[in-house]
């Protein structure tokens, strides 16, 4: 196993739709267990495998206790919504905002062997279930703010000292980083989010 480089926003594979696995063998397997280093490294809640530069439709997850994968995901959402919560992103260093998620999914898919997989999650998990499913298709979750919290993401993504944070975090990521996947949190850290951009409440 091997911790692998986060893409950083800007980078074209974060808003390319990744493509269905249709092959099921060791270079998936690798792909899954390196995800899953790399996410434990950040202390992450999920990992999408366009973050890592793979453009294939597998995630992985680690919330209160549950952690694992899947393949080739597809939810169905509730009608419902939970109560907003502070999202951060591994890709999006500094940003974080509370953002409407739906309160539960049904997820079904695939484990890394092949095996259909179907989960039923609400809460935080449904949350990073969504979280990391947008990542799959091209959607950062910055793109489903609203009002003010949408146009202040993305002033500080604009920001002229954004490149720098940007470079600086992924410095500071280089020195773990050693995979064969090549250059290719949490959707955040810790549990949701990163630091907290101006205006943002802090990370839950």
């Amino acid at each position: 196993m091997a911790i692998l480089p986060i893409r950083i926003i800007g980078d074209p594979v974060l808003r390319t739709p990744a493509d269905p696995v249709t092959e099921f063998g060791p270079e998936l397997e690798r792909l899954v267990a390196d995800m899953m280093e790399t996410m434990e490294d950040v202390d992450g809640a999920g990992l999408a495998a366009p973050q890592v530069g793979v453009g294939q439709r597998v995630f992985t997850y680690q919330i209160d206790g549950q952690r694992g994968h899947l393949v080739n995901p597809v939810l169905t959402l509730s009608d419902d919504f939970q109560d907003d919560v502070v999202e951060g992103c591994l890709s999006i260093p500094g940003v974080a905002y509370p953002l409407r998620r739906r309160r539960a999914v049904q997820a079904r898919g695939y484990d890394v062997h092949g095996n259909p997989v179907e989960i039923e999650a609400e809460g935080m998990l449904a949350r990073a279930f969504q979280h990391e499913t947008d990542h799959l298709d091209g959607v950062l979750f910055v793109d489903r703010l609203e009002g003010d919290d949408r146009r202040a993401a993305q002033r500080v993504i604009r920001r002229l000292d954004y490149s720098s944070v940007a470079s600086a975090t992924a410095t500071k990521r280089a020195g773990h980083v050693g995979s064969a996947f090549g250059t290719g949190a949490s959707f955040g850290g810790g549990s949701f989010g990163g630091p907290a951009s101006p205006g943002a409440g802090a990370p839950a």
